[in-house]
């Protein structure tokens, strides 16, 4: 048998273009040809984001290695600005950049990242007294400020984004210190704008105006945006508020107070967007005050609310097409898992907590013909009922058995997913 060292480089990396990304890293420990073949390959490391903390343990070596791969994505933990200076010194190329837990005031480092189209910043230990480092990185086509405090005025923030007329995606999660009356200030100047994630922080009716000029008229322009997230929203709207949003195609919404108002504000939204294809709902009313209203179009729904059978009923009349589904219900599940493969039948993909599941329920969404990811949201265990300290974070010896069972009356053609494995360079706060 041909020792592995003399099959030609082509078939290695072919090899390796099927590993993920923990088992290539396993490779290149092993011996120095395959740490070799694998840093000089870096179309085989497209897409990979290295983590980087506590610098001082990264010698030449490990910065020639990043260099090599072509490394383009960098999640950079607790750093600072001589930090910064030398991932710019050696990774120049950077497309995606997170900043965790930066501990300084402002980023004017970045300037250095000529190709940089995605910037995120998040958790910020130091307030951001400016936003002036944006200014240089007008080829952003993605940027993320989540869980930041914004000393700067509205002013000087939309000033600097005004800038960054590349962006298709914007994401601002703040703490509420920052006050923009309007988003149509923001989203004026931002015409490839597609996604936009925002925390409102308003409790009073939003003007007519708040998404785009006023007064609409029937036939002018609407927003390029097609998907909308709102953080702790608790604001009324009028369907001439809507108007602009006409094209939204994704909506998901993150109510301010699980005790609701008196006045169930979804029943506006969902009648005022006729092209939505995806809803997710967090908190807020039952899911009985808007039901009603759940457009036919609705492919994709979240709901994380309170939540009755005869609601799942109408769900099914109301959206007959529906192939995914998130449901954790503030309530029992079990009763609800259990009507699913009668009620959804086209399901392709599906979100549930197993915990106070029956077994049975839970083999049922073996009837599900369509479905081909099952994910399990709680998959933890308690070793000992008498210490509840004691959690183990993997799926108990009996869920294990329960997704076997499933999978095998299924004929494995069900991927059941018990961890999630997230965008390391995504906001991890909803």
């Amino acid at each position: 048998m041909t020792s592995a060292p003399q099959l030609p480089a082509e078939v290695w990396q072919q090899v390796f273009s099927f590993l993920p990304w923990t088992d290539k890293l396993s490779m290149r420990g092993t011996c120095s040809h395959f740490r070799n073949l694998l840093d000089k390959s870096h179309p085989l490391w497209r897409g990979f984001c290295v983590s980087l903390q506590r610098f001082p343990r990264y010698d030449r070596a490990f910065w020639r290695s990043l260099a090599q791969r072509h490394v383009a994505a960098v999640l950079l933990r607790s750093g600072k600005r001589k930090d910064l200076k030398q991932v710019g010194a050696w990774l120049p190329g950077l497309t995606a950049l997170r900043l965790d837990d930066w501990s300084e005031g402002g980023v004017d480092e970045l300037k250095v990242f000529h190709r940089l189209q995605r910037l995120t910043v998040t958790s910020c230990s130091t307030p951001l007294r400016n936003l002036d480092f944006l200014l240089p990185l007008s080829q952003l086509t993605r940027l993320s400020l989540c869980n930041v405090q914004l000393t700067c005025a509205a002013s000087g923030l939309l000033a600097a984004l005004s800038q960054l007329t590349r962006l298709t995606s914007l994401l601002l999660h703040h703490d509420g210190s920052l006050r923009v009356p309007k988003l149509s200030a923001v989203l004026a100047p931002l015409t490839e704008l597609k996604q936009l994630s925002w925390t409102m922080v308003t409790y009073r009716a939003l003007s007519e105006d708040f998404f785009g000029p006023a007064p609409y008229t029937a036939g002018g322009a609407t927003l390029p945006l097609s998907d909308l997230q709102l953080l702790n929203y608790d604001a009324a709207v009028t369907q001439e508020v809507l108007q602009p949003l006409s094209r939204l195609r994704s909506l998901s919404v993150f109510h301010l107070y699980s005790v609701p108002g008196p006045t169930c504000h979804l029943q506006t939204w969902l009648t005022s967007l006729p092209l939505l294809c995806s809803l997710s709902v967090h908190g807020g009313h039952p899911l009985a005050a808007y039901v009603d209203f759940l457009p036919s179009s609705l492919l994709s729904l979240t709901l994380c609310v309170d939540i009755q059978p005869e609601d799942l009923l109408v769900v099914s009349v109301r959206a007959p097409h529906l192939e995914h589904l998130h449901l954790e219900p503030w309530g029992p599940s079990s009763c609800l898992i259990r009507l699913l493969p009668q009620l959804f039948p086209h399901l392709r993909t599906l979100r549930i907590r197993h915990h106070h599941v029956s077994d049975d329920d839970f083999l049922q969404l073996q009837q599900l013909q369509h479905l081909q990811t099952l994910e399990v949201l709680d998959s933890y265990h308690r070793p000992n009922p008498s210490d509840p300290s004691w959690v183990i974070y993997e799926p108990s010896p009996h869920l294990q058995q329960l997704i076997h069972d499933l999978q095998r009356q299924t004929n494995h053609g069900v991927q059941v997913i018990t961890s999630s494995q997230r965008d390391p360079l995504s906001c991890h706060c909803v």
